[in-house]
């Protein structure tokens, strides 16, 4: 059996959603309460046993390959200043994993950073995620979403979706899977549709948070035409994986976070802060003072 050794996380986009914040700085680097978002998907990867990661970036990204890099100066004064926490807390990060940084090439769409990605995958099986995208444990000590992920491939030993349940109007804003239930959490995927809404949706789980891919992922990809907006979608060579292959899709447990958007972002910096040991006294009392 082989492990789920290395993980893709693409960042290569405009982030036109946040402009004009992002235009010299990556969404990815936006901050989440005092950490950047990207860093979160990172450290749960770290925590699962995913020692590679793989990022795909362009021109404007320089910061995320800065953040994720040692800065001798900075730890040089932090030391000097017997900042020792903060110390270990910067040191800790270069070593989540060993980084690998690629531009992009090719075409927009979700489906060319994991194209762009195959010589350094080889033929193994591998993890796709999102540097905008995470999830947190219900408590401390469970597990990460993407080690719950990772438990359902070495069982089943085929590609695994990630799922949350929504509510049926939401079903408009997801993508939406057709499966059967084989165990608690587990589905296996008989197929899925974009955006289907109350009246076609087979059910109320919706695509988030990554994918786990097997190499024969590649091929299709590359046989896959451009789809919405002329653009490469990593759905499209799904679908057509589907067929070949057996998918199964994993509920998590945890909360959702979708720092991708302005409203989502925000969403997660107030949650967040309210739960951070050393700001939640004086947030939840700032909170409490606001006329809204």
């Amino acid at each position: 059996m082989q492990k789920i050794r290395k993980a893709i996380i693409p960042v290569a986009g405009f982030g036109t959603r946040f402009l004009p914040a992002t235009k010299a700085q990556p969404k990815e680097m936006l901050p989440v309460v005092d950490k950047p978002t990207i860093q979160y998907v990172v450290e749960a990867c770290a925590r699962a046993g995913i020692t590679e990661i793989i990022i795909v970036t362009s021109g404007n990204k320089r910061a995320v390959e800065d953040h994720f890099d040692k800065t001798p100066e900075l730890e040089k004064w932090l030391a000097k200043s017997k900042k020792t926490q903060l110390l270990k807390e910067l040191q800790n990060i270069p070593r989540l994993a060993n980084f690998i940084y690629i531009r992009q090439k090719g075409g927009y769409g979700n489906g060319t950073p994991v194209l762009n990605a195959q010589p350094l995958i080889g033929n193994e099986p591998f993890a796709v995620f999102w540097g905008d995208e995470f999830f947190i444990p219900n408590k401390k000590g469970d597990k990460s979403w993407i080690k719950q992920m990772i438990e359902v491939y070495e069982k089943y030993q085929d590609p695994v979706l990630s799922v949350i349940e929504v509510a049926k109007e939401d079903t408009r804003r997801y993508g939406i899977i057709d499966g059967i239930q084989v165990e608690k959490n587990v589905y296996q995927v008989k197929g899925f549709a974009e955006k289907p809404g109350p009246a076609k949706a087979k059910s109320n789980l919706a695509l988030v948070g990554g994918y786990i891919l097997t190499p024969e992922i590649f091929g299709l990809l590359k046989k896959t035409k451009a789809g919405k907006g002329g653009e490469l979608w990593l759905a499209d060579a799904i679908s057509a994986l589907l067929i070949k292959r057996s998918f199964y899709a994993c509920k998590i447990e945890g909360k959702l976070y979708d720092a991708g958007t302005i409203l989502g972002w925000l969403k997660a910096n107030v949650e967040l802060a309210l739960d951070h040991p050393k700001l939640n006294g004086e947030f939840k009392k700032y909170l409490k003072k606001l006329k809204v």
